[in-house]
């Protein structure tokens, strides 16, 4: 990227659409934070024990059916690795492994897999143990397990090598008890060095020819991210990521149930700042059974969209045949508990809904000195 190019806040300088877009190896890193800024710095993933999450369906195994379900705690492992080694084992095609999410590989995850396996009895599903993969549960299930479908993620994390103000940090952790983070995409979203973004451009710029489907998913899925975060941003820097504008679109707390804010009531307002209610921003895509804002709300996503140097990504989007969609701008926490294991080390445990990042939440109070995206 030129010199003359980079920006220093978070509004993308004007390029030309005939040209490819060139993107910071860290597209999340100056996203403004909401509670004044991180007061320590530190390192997260020293160890994979250090990021520990446990995958929450929602659900249980029905007990009965063509799948079998799989309960699977890896070690190092992305989750697309462990869906070869289940189809390899099972000698079927990876498309007949389902999940529900994608979980970190620098990390020790509990997560679920079903194997369809139609009038065929279970292998021996042990074989597979081994250091980085143990199946800790098998059932049978009645259907695959969908993309995006669980409830959400708890999270075991430790902190280490900490330095900064304690004190300081510690009223972040309360305020985000009590108010919630920016529910930005996190920079896995976007793949290793923003590589996702950069073949998206090349993409809709004519310099990428075949293009497998799943890498044709991941690209406009980072797409409309990247869109996302940038109306999120703006929210933040004008104080009103947590809080009701005339002609929002609101979501109810983990779910996808939406409506319209305009003019907001009292009611509205008080739910809002119970976190039972949370503004959204756009996914974008063509027109679909998402409720569009009104008045101020829509008049700022559109001077948003409209300023930014990737201002032809929505109209490229729609003629995808992508589907618009609203996501909260505000994540609620719940059972958010932090213990300072000594001066330098800090354990959080808390849950997330799905979607949101646990980095996210990191980064509104640390500085994380082992991210080497850039």
């Amino acid at each position: 990227m030129t010199a003359e190019s980079r920006t220093t806040n978070n509004s993308l300088p004007h390029q030309s659409i005939d040209m490819p877009y060139e993107f910071p190896a860290d597209v999340t890193r100056d996203l403004p934070k909401a509670h004044g800024g991180a007061a320590l710095q530190g390192q997260l993933k020293n160890l994979p024990e250090d990021f520990q999450v446990t995958e929450d369906l929602g659900y249980r195994a029905s007990g009965q059916g063509e799948h079998a379900f799989l309960v699977i705690q890896k070690r190092e492992l992305n989750t697309l690795d462990v869906v070869r080694q289940l189809a390899q084992f099972a000698r079927i095609k990876s498309m007949s492994v389902g999940f529900a999410g994608l979980k970190d590989k620098q990390a020790i995850s509990v997560q679920h897999f079903s194997v369809h396996l139609p009038g065929q009895p279970d292998p021996d599903w042990n074989q597979l143990n081994d250091a980085h993969c143990q199946i800790l549960d098998t059932q049978r299930h009645h259907r695959k397990i969908r993309r995006g479908r669980l409830a959400g993620n708890q999270f075991t994390l430790t902190l280490r090598e900490l330095h900064g103000d304690r004190v300081q940090a510690e009223k972040i952790l309360a305020a985000i008890q009590n108010q919630g983070f920016p529910n930005y995409f996190g920079a896995q979203r976007f793949g290793w060095r923003a590589s996702n973004l950069q073949r998206a451009s090349n993409w809709i710029h004519g310099r990428t020819k075949k293009i497998k489907p799943e890498q044709k998913r991941m690209m406009l899925s980072a797409m409309r991210s990247h869109l996302f975060n940038q109306v999120l941003a703006a929210r933040v820097k004008t104080g009103t990521w947590h809080t009701t504008l005339p002609g929002d679109v609101m979501l109810l707390d983990r779910t996808h149930k939406q409506f319209l804010a305009s003019p907001p009531d009292e009611e509205t307002i008080q739910r809002t700042q119970r976190l039972a209610i949370h503004p959204s921003g756009p996914l974008v895509g063509k027109s679909s059974h998402a409720l569009q804002p009104t008045d101020q709300a829509a008049e700022l996503e559109r001077h948003i969209l409209a300023t930014q140097a990737l201002q032809h990504w929505p109209t490229f989007i729609d003629q995808q045949g992508v589907k618009a969609d609203r996501r909260a701008l505000r994540v609620s926490v719940n059972d958010l508990t932090w213990e300072w294991r000594d001066q330098q080390t800090l354990t959080l445990n808390f849950s997330l809904p799905a979607g949101a990042y646990a980095t996210m939440l990191i980064r509104e109070m640390m500085v994380d000195e082992n991210d080497d995206a850039t």
